[in-house]
């Protein structure tokens, strides 16, 4: 496996650095396509709730292109999904990746909606720090999210809590579970709850040769300049405190959350991504007749 993927995306695969402790856990199932003296292809699906899977790390050999060997290890990982109760299935296909996205839609994914990064930069200048009119209160970032123009956007997904890359719908249990794990930052003026954003994960990685320490946010969403502000200034003071090098937070790609964050000078990525999903409530080996 290693082999075959060490070249995808001009070696940025991330499937050679993490195999084999990508499969481990529970929850989750890993299938291989066996051509005896090759692998031909592999996929992961992971179960991030009750009704909701992910699909994640669809590989095809290039020597077995074009004989369904996507289509047959991802309709054998929705029907283990499915016997365990899950109605949807997603996944997450960079913009660019044309092969990515056309190889989702010939097994039954439906685009759901698309996300771009924003990085501001840690700040630890003592004389900023978090600003005073952000709270960890759950039911104020739920109350705003549940009626904001973000979360219409996103058809209510944000990061998950668990799965790296991996996307669900956001519920109260979650911003509940943030505020105690992680952070959970939500903005307040005397109109009311105006933008939050939580915390999912940090992590260790290397750039450039560097080490760097890496925090995530689930999700930023805001109702105006003066929101968006400060929900970055509390993000840049939040990573700051984990002694963080870098960040990213999951915005709407849509032009006023985009060119927000450009107004702002917050370091938005280049592309956005696509999410896609599978109904797996029907008949969904149907779809496709390609590889």
């Amino acid at each position: 496996m290693a082999a075959f993927t060490r070249d995808t995306w001009d070696g940025g695969d991330y499937i050679p650095d993490v195999y084999p402790d990508w499969i481990e856990g529970e929850g989750k199932r890993t299938l291989v396509a066996d051509a005896g003296d090759a692998i031909a292809g592999l996929g992961q699906i992971v179960l991030l709730s009750g009704h909701e899977a992910w699909g994640q790390g669809l590989r095809v050999n290039p020597e077995f292109r074009g004989k369904g060997v996507s289509r047959e290890i991802t309709y054998s990982l929705f029907d283990w999904a499915r016997e365990r109760g899950a109605a949807v299935a997603r996944n997450m296909v960079f913009s660019w990746n044309q092969a990515g996205l056309g190889q989702s839609r010939a097994t039954g994914y439906e685009p759901v909606t698309e996300f771009r990064w924003l990085h501001p930069d840690p700040d630890s200048d003592p004389d900023t720090g978090m600003p005073d009119n952000v709270v960890a209160d759950p039911n104020a970032a739920w109350s705003f999210w549940s009626h904001s123009d973000a979360r219409d956007h996103l058809a209510g997904l944000t990061l998950s809590l668990e799965e790296s890359w991996a996307v669900q719908e956001l519920t109260r249990e979650m911003l509940a579970r943030a505020a105690d794990e992680t952070a959970l930052l939500a903005v307040t003026d005397r109109r009311g709850t105006r933008a939050m954003a939580y915390r999912t994960r940090t992590w260790e990685g290397e750039e450039d040769g560097e080490e760097k320490t890496y925090a995530e946010y689930g999700v930023g969403a805001w109702d105006d300049l003066d929101a968006a502000r400060t929900l970055i200034d509390a993000v840049a003071a939040d990573a700051a405190d984990l002694g963080a090098d870098e960040t990213r937070v999951l915005i709407p790609e849509t032009a006023r959350a985009v060119s927000d964050g450009a107004y702002l000078r917050a370091n938005i990525s280049e592309e956005p991504d696509f999410v896609l999903a599978a109904d797996l409530t029907g008949e969904y080996r149907s779809f496709g007749d390609s590889d």
